[in-house]
């Protein structure tokens, strides 16, 4: 799922008893500090759709150069591009995510 600050990448992962996120941020981002900064960012924001999204995925966040220079826009871009992905692998009828995150791994990778 592509938007103006990153681009979501979701994968299924059969026999995975978690939620694997995985970031990517090049030096089209920016310098060290910024990466870094747009890193952190990334990671508290993913972490908060843990707890709503199914057991045995894996999503690749990449970050675009817009993520640093249009920081605001990152939280919605996510949001957006990681409720899309969800809805998209779910089947009819089935509920995504769990809400009481009791499956999930709370980890990041990064």
């Amino acid at each position: 799922m592509g938007r103006a600050t990153l681009v979501l990448h979701v994968g299924v992962a059969p026999g995975h008893q978690g939620v694997r996120v995985g970031l990517v941020v090049s030096k089209a981002v920016g310098n060290a500090v910024t990466r870094n900064r747009v890193k952190r960012r990334l990671r508290h924001l993913a972490a908060e759709h843990l707890v709503s999204s199914a057991a045995g995925l894996d999503v690749v966040v990449r970050a675009l150069p817009g993520a640093a220079s249009q920081p605001a826009d990152l939280a919605p871009d996510l949001v957006g591009a990681w409720s899309k992905a969800l809805r998209r692998l779910a089947p009819e009828g089935v509920p995504v995510g769990r809400r009481d995150g009791s499956d999930l791994v709370r980890g990041l990778s990064g």
